[in-house]
């Protein structure tokens, strides 16, 4: 599979692609209306940013209990309840007169039932493609959540201005029922990549797996804690310019796009496996400018140029699948996304709690210092590790 046009004459990627639009889009357009309702209600930095990327702090939960189900569980019904379950949450979240602790607990329950999504859309696609297409069809996945994040952010801003926050979090919930009804109609029903019923023991096995291959401990570290800080950068941007948030994550929203259409699509493999670490260094550098409090287009800039670095995780991510046995790539690829997820939350509260003392402008530059920092060290311990190579699993065993 070498080009975009062989990806969409895959029957079952088009539906899980065009699925997947509408839940990115749900979540773009509900995450900037939920993050201005809160900062409204509260003028808390702090807040406003766990409201947009709280359900993300849940997601270590699921990846302690729940991800065993990203292979024991059939991916149509899956996906298709994943979908109306975020429909349901966010049209509570709409509800006049809810008080912040139930806004809070609807985000947690979202977060545990999006730890299981990640990791069985990317199972599935694994599956759909096969390792040798993975690469190519996740960059499109990622260029399609900037893209979709680029139009959303705008079309939220000018919804949350024009209308109101709530009217904009319904808009949200029926973009979620559609990406349900997209997935049930168009995928198959697949049977489970592996055997055996879904269980915490059944996950924290498959996890312990995972975690006793240094290289892969490695490989997950890179992709979870520099992205997880640089997104607590961008969880200030409502409180860093309430007014023009919705432009700042459009413009990262852009960069990333670029990031993900060189890696995925013009760079040669050979060259494409030296620049994780590179990248990474970009993803940060920027952000370590807002300290000087730019103005909104040099702010924008900055912002588009350092999301170029988010194409690092393709990088990392193929890295990941040559370490990992066939039979777990499900479970391996949702620990990476709930992992990532998590370390989303956690930066985004670490980068509101710091705003909170200082400024929104200090709290990125710091937030950004510490993602070089640790894309520093990793380097330095990258460079004292043996190559190891995956023992296979088949298809239908259990771990």
């Amino acid at each position: 599979m070498h080009s975009y046009q062989d990806l969409f004459r895959t029957p079952e990627f088009r539906p899980l692609f065009f699925g997947s639009c509408a839940q990115v889009a749900a979540q773009t357009v509900g995450g900037l209306a939920l993050a201005t309702l809160v900062y409204r209600a509260t003028e808390s930095p702090l807040l406003s940013a766990i409201s947009m990327f709280g359900p993300s702090l849940a997601q270590v939960l699921g990846a302690t209990f729940l991800l065993s189900g990203a292979d024991r569980l059939p991916p149509r019904a899956t996906l298709t309840g994943v979908s109306l379950a975020f429909a349901a949450g966010t049209a509570v979240l709409a509800l006049p007169g809810l008080p912040l602790w139930a806004v809070f607990a609807v985000i947690l329950v979202q977060g545990l039932i999006a730890s299981l999504g990640g990791g069985v859309r990317w199972g599935l696609l694994n599956e759909i493609l096969a390792k040798e297409g993975y690469l190519l069809g996740r960059s499109v996945f990622n260029m399609m959540n900037g893209l979709v994040q680029i139009a959303g952010f705008a079309l939220g801003g000018a919804l949350v201005a024009l209308l109101d926050p709530r009217t904009t979090l319904v808009l949200a919930a029926l973009l979620y029922a559609l990406s349900a009804l997209v997935i049930r109609a168009g995928l198959t029903a697949r049977p489970p990549r592996a055997a055996g019923r879904p269980s915490a023991a059944a996950t924290r096995r498959t996890n312990a797996l995972l975690w006793s291959s240094r290289p892969r401990c490695q490989v997950y570290l890179a992709l979870w804690i520099p992205n997880g800080l640089v997104v607590g950068c961008e969880s200030l941007f409502v409180s860093y310019d309430s007014g023009s948030a919705g432009t700042l994550f459009a413009c990262a929203a852009l960069g990333m796009l670029a990031g993900d259409v060189l890696v995925g699509r013009l760079l040669r493999p050979e060259r494409r496996a030296r620049l994780g670490h590179p990248l990474l260094f970009l993803l940060a550098a920027p952000y370590t400018l807002f300290l000087l409090r730019p103005s909104l287009p040099l702010a924008a800039a900055l912002a588009a140029v350092a999301s170029v670095g988010f194409g690092a995780s393709l990088v990392q991510q193929e890295h990941l699948m040559a370490l990992t046995p066939e039979g777990l790539a499900g479970h391996a690829l949702g620990l990476h996304s709930a992992g990532m997820l998590t370390m989303q939350g956690v930066g985004a509260a670490l980068a509101g709690t710091v705003a909170q003392l200082t400024s929104p402008a200090t709290a990125m530059a710091t937030m950004a210092a510490a993602s070089l920092a640790v894309t520093a060290a990793l380097v330095s311990a990258g460079r004292r590790l043996p190559r190891e190579r995956p023992a296979p699993v088949g298809r239908g065993e259990s771990v």
